[in-house]
């Protein structure tokens, strides 16, 4: 599915929660667990927050990878349009059409009748992600769905699904696909995951890795709680501890011990995490906000090129499986007031002053 658009606000999100009839035709909601989505009023039981994505109709939904609920029928809705709505809606088409070909920008705004910046603007804000990323990301849903089907070989589904080499899938696979093709077609079970867990100065820390690279790193208050959520994470993956501290896992312990120091490490070992196109970049731009400073959440989405997609930023860094490897906790809320950390409030504050020049 495509990554969560911008169109979000708290206001709309309370009329979710009150079944406000007011708001149908306004806007529906999808649920990213399901994949279905809903009118504000439809009776079904309210997901979690966090599951919710929001659209400004029907179609948008649609074309983001969801699909209608068959309870309140929220395709019959009239959702007020964005204002390049039916030219983002002919792009999205127009892409899909070619996901197995290199579609340059200015080729799908002459077909869709409007300008390149306009189009380009239009795309971000209403899907979150730009024309190119829509297109990637199409090619790895197809590139995934090939490799499901039986009898299926590795080589034929990387060139049916445009990428013209094995080369261009596998320089972004461990960031995107999270395994190789091979393991992904088998749906993970099998990857060997291998965990440590430590004391640090933030509570107990769990890192965990793949062959590919550190998949895991959290802090909690137990071992045991910290198993768990890996666990729940990584269902099919056979989890095991590591007997020798050594290699990647050693290095991440270390990094993590010294970011609460005067002279912090810089982290050398690979990644091995899943995130989409729109993730990714929110997770970049964390990781550009230099050690000791913070931006809040609105500032982060206006360098994204998206004024309005601060909640959907906000949910892109709750995802953030590596602590501190990208430093979510650099990001604060507009008033600067510090909140919404995965691993823990103090966590947090203890991080900053941490990082805070002395």
């Amino acid at each position: 599915m495509t990554p969560v658009p911008s169109y979000f606000s708290g206001k709309q999100w309370q009329q979710v929660l009150g079944r406000d009839r007011r708001a149908d035709g306004q806007f529906v909601y999808a649920v990213k667990s399901t994949g279905i989505y809903c009118r504000p009023s439809c009776a079904s039981r309210r997901p979690a927050r966090k599951q919710v994505a929001f659209f400004p109709s029907p179609a948008l939904a649609e074309a983001a990878g969801y699909r209608a609920c068959k309870r309140c029928g929220p395709e019959q809705a009239e959702a007020k349009p964005d204002p390049q709505e039916d030219a983002v809606q002919a792009a999205v088409q127009y892409l899909r059409d070619r996901a197995g070909e290199k579609t340059p920008l200015e080729d799908v705004a002459r077909a869709v009748g409007i300008g390149r910046l306009p189009l380009l603007r239009g795309f971000k804000r209403v899907l979150g992600v730009s024309p190119g990323e829509f297109a990637r990301e199409q090619r790895r849903a197809t590139f995934k769905n090939k490799m499901l089907e039986p009898e299926s070989r590795i080589t034929d589904a990387i060139y049916d699904a445009g990428f013209g080499s094995s080369s261009r899938l596998y320089e972004s696979s461990s960031e995107v696909l999270g395994m190789k093709p091979k393991k992904m077609r088998e749906g993970g079970a099998g990857v060997e995951i291998r965990y440590a867990t430590a004391a640090s100065p933030l509570g107990r820390m769990l890192v965990a890795a793949t062959d590919a690279g550190v998949c895991s790193i959290a802090f909690g208050n137990s071992d045991a709680a910290l198993l768990a959520e890996l666990r729940g994470r990584f269902k099919k993956a056979e989890i095991v501890r590591a007997k020798n501290t050594d290699g990647w896992l050693a290095e991440a312990v270390e990094y993590i011990a010294s970011q609460m120091s005067e002279h912090p490490r810089a982290a050398k070992f690979p990644l091995d995490v899943r995130a989409t196109a729109f993730q990714q970049r929110v997770w970049r731009a964390l990781q550009a906000i230099p050690r000791g400073e913070t931006r809040s959440y609105g500032e982060i989405a206006r360098e994204l090129g998206m004024p309005k997609a601060a909640r959907a930023v906000g949910s892109a860094i709750g995802s953030n499986p590596v602590a501190v490897v990208v430093p979510c906790h650099r990001a604060i809320h507009g008033d600067g007031s510090i909140a919404g950390y995965h691993w823990g409030v103090e966590r947090k504050k203890k991080l900053l002053a941490a990082e805070r020049p002395q």
